[in-house]
């Protein structure tokens, strides 16, 4: 056992084209350390519809330049069998550790094949990715990016020409082309050949982000802003400034690029202490709102005051806000959100007389439904210019929400008090989460084993009427590992996450209101409801 697992660390040492994972390896075969290799060696990082994401460091189960040329490899394959032999592949990254290199191996790979290959000018938002490959007539895209992940990782996200993210079955034949690859030795990698792109496809996204916003409409929110020490910042001021919006005040700590994230245990809106920098920002300079961008800036948070005190509103906050935004201003076409998100979007399209759509979670799909006018998902993504962009941005996304504030603002109201509106008019969907993260995969298994061997029959004191297991898929979605229970005001789903290690159960209670009076003892009700929800919940799934 530990003589093939050497022997396996001593191939792949000696075909790593990195310095830097080359000394690790070589370290952890000197000193003999069986239990690092194995977790290095024990498999490969496994592509799917989320591209790759994990740990930086040496070996097939961590990422790192072998893994990405592969991984590029396979996709220049993919596309060329496709019919694709000449086609144009734009490559985006941020400010990660190692995520330049995996750029510019990815333009190598693509030029070694025969394609053309193109790199953004410097580290960019996802979203100045997604646009570029529309915008230019690629037929992929690449963004080296682990998002909102702990430091130690990174990712590679991988588009097609349509400009949205892969489904399977191109995830799976992406994947296959990908383990054909027997040996880097055997992939071209030329040092030149690939195009870097210059500032203007910044700025044509940076124009169409213009187009978010309606003609003379108010701007004066002020604002405070977090780039969470991702690429955002330089992007949102300048779509700010071309709006007209007062210059954000920034959250100096967290404002440029710094892939350690020294301020935050994990970069990403919703995780506790991650927002505290930028509370603090707004109790000194007393903002309408505060925005929040993720490392690679595809999601949106949002925060307001509350009575004296700063508060995240959740994504399907935000979601809501904005779907009756872009109703009042007479927006046509389908709105559509994942299965895991508030049912209010679902109210709001209906008494506008919308086309309405749910999907499975994760923009890759909201982002094909057809007719596309507005998508969001409760994960703080938010897409509201799918000709532009088809996926989540967090830029366009602060643009709306801002000018919403500033219309608001002049009519001596806020957000909260919109909200106030949208739960008299549909009733009180609150929302929450549970959501736990683990370090033995097992954990999950066991948990989603439980629930499908002995579903619940009663959850909160409410009766489960229906029960299903997505994995068989229903008449309007494809299979997926995910349970969905339907109460008597209420809505329960439980899925493992697709890029963290961690079982995420989404609920949801709707209770009635009859007037503004009536908001208090509603919110109460939810309140109490979602907090037995929790509690129930986790009892049947054994976590």
């Amino acid at each position: 056992m530990h003589d093939d697992l050497t022997a396996r660390a001593q191939s792949w040492l000696a075909e790593d084209p990195d310095p830097d994972t080359r000394e690790e390896l070589a370290k952890l075969l000197e000193a003999g350390d069986h239990t690092e290799l194995a977790a290095r060696f024990s498999g490969t990082l496994q592509f799917g519809t989320a591209g790759l994401r994990g740990e930086l460091g040496a070996g097939p189960m961590r990422m790192n330049r072998a893994v990405v040329i592969r991984a590029a490899a396979g996709l220049a394959a993919y596309l060329k069998a496709k019919g694709e032999q000449n086609g144009l592949v734009v490559i985006g990254y941020d400010a990660r550790h190692k995520s330049a290199e995996f750029a510019q191996d990815t333009a190598s790979v693509m030029t070694g094949a025969g394609l053309r290959a193109a790199v953004l000018p410097r580290p960019l938002p996802t979203p100045v990715l997604a646009f570029a490959i529309r915008h230019l007539g690629a037929v992929a895209g690449v963004e080296v990016t682990a998002s909102h992940n702990p430091p130690r990782d990174n990712g590679y996200k991988v588009y097609l020409g349509d400009g949205s993210q892969i489904v399977p079955p191109a995830d799976a034949e992406i994947a296959a082309e990908i383990a054909a690859v027997r040996s880097l030795d055997d992939v071209p990698r030329p040092t030149t050949g690939w195009e870097l792109l210059d500032e203007s496809v910044l700025e044509a996204y940076l124009a169409r982000t213009d187009a978010v916003l309606a003609e003379g409409s108010p701007r004066s929110a002020r604002t405070v802003y977090t780039a969470m020490h991702g690429v955002g910042k330089d992007v949102l001021l300048a779509a700010f400034a071309r709006a007209g919006f007062p210059e954000p005040a920034l959250v100096a700590e967290q404002a440029e690029p710094d892939p350690d994230f020294p301020t935050v245990a994990f970069p990403n809106p919703e995780e506790p202490g991650a927002m505290d920098l930028a509370f603090a920002k707004a109790r000194e300079t007393d903002p309408d709102l505060i925005i929040a961008n993720d490392p690679d800036a595809d999601r949106c948070a949002v925060a307001v005051k509350d009575g004296g005190e700063w508060r995240m509103l959740r994504g399907d906050e935000v979601g809501a806000l904005l779907a009756a935004h872009l109703v009042r201003r007479g927006a046509r076409g389908t709105f559509a959100e994942s299965i895991v998100s508030s049912s209010l979007l679902g109210r709001i399209a209906e008494k506008a007389g919308l086309p309405y759509e749910e999907t499975l979670t994760g923009f890759k799909w909201i982002a094909r439904v057809d007719g596309l006018r507005y998508g969001y998902e409760e994960a703080l993504g938010y897409c509201v210019d799918p000709e532009g962009v088809r996926d989540k941005d967090g830029i366009t996304a602060a643009l709306l929400i801002t000018e919403l504030a500033s219309e608001l603002k002049e009519q001596g109201r806020t957000l909260l008090d919109l909200l106030d509106d949208l739960a008299v008019e549909h009733g009180l969907h609150a929302t929450d989460q549970l959501s736990v993260r683990v370090e033995d995969l097992s954990v999950i298994a066991r948990a989603m084993q439980k629930l499908r061997e002995q579903p619940p029959t009663e959850l909160a004191g409410l009766a489960v009427i229906g029960a299903e297991d997505l994995t068989r898929g229903t008449d309007k979605l494809p299979p997926t590992d995910g349970l969905r229970y339907t109460l008597d005001g209420a809505r329960v789903i439980v899925r493992p996450s697709g890029t963290e290690p961690k079982l995420k159960c989404y609920l949801e209670v709707a209770v009635p209101v009859a007037s503004r009076d009536g908001l208090p003892a509603a919110r109460a009700k939810a309140a109490e409801l979602l907090t037995a929800l929790r509690r129930d919940l986790a009892a049947a799934a054994g976590i």
